[in-house]
């Protein structure tokens, strides 16, 4: 109810949504709702103070259009507002986070007098460190459960608000919300679920076998939990899942470990569907799996993706689209800089226009990234070749560190004109007191050090390149000679520029240490550029 008006369900979860949009600094990414579990899942980010308020605009809002005593649905749940993670996306550690949850907690406790627990990273206590152990006894036994003093809430009174029950408030990993489709009861799935879960099952869960005892012994995957559901409006039950640490436990291994679960069950799984964002790398790391499984060669990310949406059914409830599901897509729309972006003409005109930027550093990491690509074009010309077919093998070896870096070195382009453009700001701080003069001191020498970095790290990613250049110069397609010669030229000639953009900065360092570490490093570069690049060349010329 909100001004005398009852909202439908839909409206409800616009009204939060609109709520969290409107807050300032605050960015909604997505909204996930879900129909049999009644439950929605908001995914927003921005700075720590702007994301502590639109969680507290979403729980004003949520405290005026939800009445727990009329709520069902098939997830288990503790309030209206059930459990407000913060999660470290950039820039912000786990004790930022671990800050923003108090903060949060605190002010949601106060101003709607309501109980709030903390969990995750947040958690005062190892009994109530996971959602599970805070939720056990839902919100039907959340007035029995408040009246044990262990149970007291970290923040509120410890009384049942039988309109909101209670929220979970934390700072935790990413965790990714999975569910694995199955033609089954909800029993079934739930067996599964049991099965898997780091939890395992208690003394009064059935086991998954009708012949084997029950056992107390935890389930086969770590930093999982897991539960079976059933949709009514899709005709078929979920494993739900949540992954609460994906480079421990990814999501190919909870997929087949259910998929194995399932034919010994005689069960059919029909797909899978993830709730809400997920972050890249997880995705990345399933479609590794897949590749090496089936023997596949794939280089473009997109590729990649496509290959985990098929093989793990994602597009089997309500799509998969990669640009609104993965969080780096969501948060990064624009990651490629100005100069990356502009077209070839616009780029030459402005390198030659009356401005210092982009200069030598951007075009030494063009040049670099050209000689990577030139790299990169041989081996594609090698691989699939009928003329080459037996060197398919290798090439997939050479290609992927050649494809991979090229898109590496490209990021450096813009992030010496931006390390320039810092050091000339720094240069320009007023110094007309002591106190200015040290702040423009200690600036000058960040600015400096990281002018210096940007270049030096370009230098070391391209030489990295080196083995598969010489290794492709021997056995690559010879029609792509002259193409070889000139990336080999080209990486020299970046890792040459790099060289001289190092030196030039080299002499505003104070620590003379420092600076003579830098120049030695500076020299091993450029000395394994220089004979690197000769190798490749006398290579190709022996070749006929």
């Amino acid at each position: 109810m909100l001004n005398g008006i009852i909202l439908k369900e839909d409206e409800v979860i616009e009204a939060i949504a609109n709520a969290i949009a409107s807050t300032d600094g605050c960015n909604l990414l997505d909204v996930d709702p879900g129909m049999s579990t009644n439950r929605t899942v908001y995914t927003f980010v921005g700075t720590p103070e702007a994301v502590v308020e639109g969680a507290l605009n979403g729980a004003r809002a949520a405290s005026q259009l939800i009445d727990m005593t009329r709520h069902h649905g098939e997830h288990p749940r503790l309030g209206a507002m059930d459990v407000c993670p913060f999660i470290p996306v950039k820039n912000v550690t786990m004790e930022d986070c671990v800050e923003c949850a108090k903060e949060f907690a605190e002010r949601l406790a106060v101003e709607l007098g309501i109980p709030v627990y903390l969990y995750g990273e947040a958690a005062a206590e190892d009994y109530r460190r996971t959602v599970p152990q805070i939720r056990s006894g839902e919100y039907e036994g959340l007035s029995e459960k408040l009246a044990k003093p262990e149970w007291k809430p970290d923040f509120g009174a410890p009384d049942f608000v039988a309109s909101w029950g209670a929220t979970i408030v934390g700072a935790r990993k990413f965790l990714i919300a999975y569910n694995i489709n199955m033609l089954s009861t909800k029993e079934q799935a739930h067996r599964v679920a049991l099965n898997i879960r780091e939890q395992g099952r208690g003394e009064n869960e059935d086991c998954i076998w009708e012949d084997r005892e029950v056992s107390d012994e935890p389930g086969r995957l770590k930093n999982i939990q897991a539960i079976g559901w059933y949709l009514e409006e899709a005709n078929l039950a979920q494993v739900s899942v949540n992954i609460t640490d994906y480079e421990l436990t990814p999501i190919h291994v909870v997929y087949e470990e259910v998929c194995n679960d399932a034919t010994d069950l005689s069960l059919g799984v029909v797909g899978s569907q993830i709730v809400g964002l997920v972050p890249l790398n997880a995705i990345l790391k399933t479609a590794e799996y897949f590749m090496e499984k089936e023997s596949l060669f794939l280089l473009e990310e997109d590729q990649k993706i496509r290959l985990v949406v098929d093989r793990l059914g994602l597009h089997s409830l309500g799509g998969f689209n990669p640009k609104e599901r993965i969080i780096e897509y969501m948060v990064e729309s624009d990651k490629d800089g100005p100069l990356l972006t502009m077209d070839l003409k616009e780029f030459i005109l402005t390198v030659g226009a009356r401005s210092p930027t982009p200069g030598g550093g951007s075009v030494a990491a063009l040049t670099a990234t050209l000689g990577a690509a030139l790299g990169a074009m041989t081996g594609f010309l090698t691989y699939g070749n009928k003329k080459f077919y037996s060197l398919d093998k290798e090439m997939r070896q050479l290609l992927s560190p050649l494809y991979k870096t090229t898109r590496e070195l490209m990021p450096f382009i813009d992030a010496d004109a931006a390390a320039f453009s810092d050091l000339m700001l720094a240069s320009k701080l007023p110094k007309n007191t002591e106190d200015e003069k040290t702040f423009h001191d200690k600036a000058v020498q960040r600015a400096v050090k990281n002018a210096i970095a940007v270049p030096m790290t370009m230098a070391q990613t391209a030489n990295s390149l080196w083995p598969s250049m010489k290794e492709l110069a021997k056995i690559g397609n010879i029609s792509c000679k002259s193409d070889l010669q000139v990336g080999a030229k080209s990486l020299e000639t970046g890792v040459w520029g790099a060289y001289q953009n190092v030196l030039i900065n080299l002499g505003q360092v104070t620590d003379e240490e420092a600076k003579k570490t830098i120049q030695q490093d500076a020299e091993k570069e450029l000395k394994t550029a220089t004979e690197n690049c000769a190798d490749v060349l006398r290579i190709l010329e022996e070749r006929k």
